[in-house]
């Protein structure tokens, strides 16, 4: 059996100075009726305006190179960053996956005009993209894409669906995984991604509601779409290999275990004048929990520092964040009488109700548990 092993990283002092400048931020804007916390904001708290807010104090892009309209600080920085908003409950879906995972594959495997167009807008929070990569038939065998793009001139003629596609309905783009070769003897080959506007004719986006009602997820039908040829990102027949290094920075940031963090807060806020050391105990144990998640997901953003993929410890982070997050919610109901209701005037009802409604997607988003865990297996060696 390989052994895993994560950096020990410590916070910078500069990072908690920027920490208690993102906190009087935060707490002017809730002031002024900008949001009200809620549950799962990285997906569903959709704001145009406060992605822009965000850019325009210099929080997005902020490990990019100033030539293209990032900051150049740390990765330690930016965590800090993503873990306040989070922590807040604030709006920040319209910008979060462009942030996440596009602005880093561009920088990685764009060419410099897909670089000079793309992230400026992406770092001061006017431009949105979605991830196309599952389809209705191909969820955990990834590589059984059938979505294709068929060379015609100088073009791109693509055609299949994606599923569970957070954001499509906002997004102006979409990082979208497509067959451009045949299937051969390793189905891993030949696939390749590409920039596709979501305003182009043949797209189709249909809504995936939640039981809430409410409109995250999507299912992108694509017909005889027409792509220019300098929309593909990197080699042509090497998708697979840029989509694994993608999802180290999808499955690895702190989203992955402070979906449900707002209710946890308002838990410790009701239960701050009980005698019971029963819920005493389980509360110190979610925060050890917390605490132990939070630096693992440290020790990944220190060797994406550093430059590396650390793909195996990123799916750990997400499994375990996965069933953290839902343990949040089972406590909660466990210790206060409740009646859960996305209506409701209690906060801690209201925020309980998010997070069970939300609940069912944790696992979908980002790779489902046992798909994880086969992960997590064969790179340890142990299958």
């Amino acid at each position: 059996m390989k052994e895993l092993t994560l950096p020990n990283i410590e916070l910078p002092e500069d990072a908690e100075f920027l920490r208690k400048e993102i906190r009087e931020f935060l707490n002017k804007e809730r002031k002024q009726g900008s949001f009200e916390p809620k549950c799962d904001t990285w997906l569903g708290g959709y704001s145009a305006e406060f992605s822009r807010k965000i850019g325009h104090q210099g929080w997005l892009g902020m490990t990019w190179p100033k030539k293209y309209g990032g900051h150049e600080r740390s990765a330690l920085e930016r965590f800090v960053v993503t873990e306040e908003l989070l922590a807040a409950g604030a709006p920040v879906a319209a910008h979060w996956f462009g942030d996440r995972q596009t602005g880093p594959l561009l920088l990685r495997y764009g060419t410099e005009e897909q670089k000079q167009r793309f992230l400026p807008l992406l770092a001061k929070g006017e431009i949105y993209f979605a991830i196309g990569l599952s389809e209705p038939n191909s969820g955990s065998d990834l590589a059984s894409v059938s979505t294709r793009a068929k060379k015609s001139g100088n073009k791109w003629i693509v055609n299949g669906s994606k599923i569970w596609t957070s954001g499509a309905h906002h997004a102006h783009y979409m990082i979208t995984l497509v067959r451009t070769a045949p299937v051969g003897d390793k189905k891993h080959e030949g696939l390749s991604q590409i920039l596709l506007d979501l305003s182009a004719p043949g797209i189709t986006i249909r809504p995936i509601h939640l039981m809430t009602g409410e409109h995250h997820f999507n299912e992108v039908i694509m017909e005889d779409v027409e792509v220019s040829e300098d929309m593909i990102i990197g080699k042509e027949g090497e998708g697979w290999k840029q989509s694994l290094a993608e999802l180290a920075y999808e499955r690895s940031g702190p989203e992955r275990f402070m979906s449900t963090y707002p209710l946890l807060e308002e838990l410790v806020r009701r239960l701050s004048d009980s005698d019971s050391d029963y819920a005493k105990i389980a509360v110190g144990r979610l925060v050890a929990r917390l605490w132990t998640l939070r630096k693992m997901s440290l020790g990944v953003a220190g060797l994406l520092e550093q430059g590396k993929s650390p793909e195996i410890a990123a799916a750990l982070v997400k499994d375990l964040g996965t069933e953290y997050e839902n343990e949040i919610i089972k406590v909660a109901r466990l210790l206060i009488p409740s009646n859960p209701s996305v209506t409701a005037e209690s906060s801690f009802d209201a925020l309980l109700a998010q997070a069970i409604l939300h609940a069912p997607g944790f696992t979908l988003r980002g790779g489902t548990t046992e798909i994880l865990r086969g992960i997590i297996a064969r790179g340890l060696g142990v299958r």
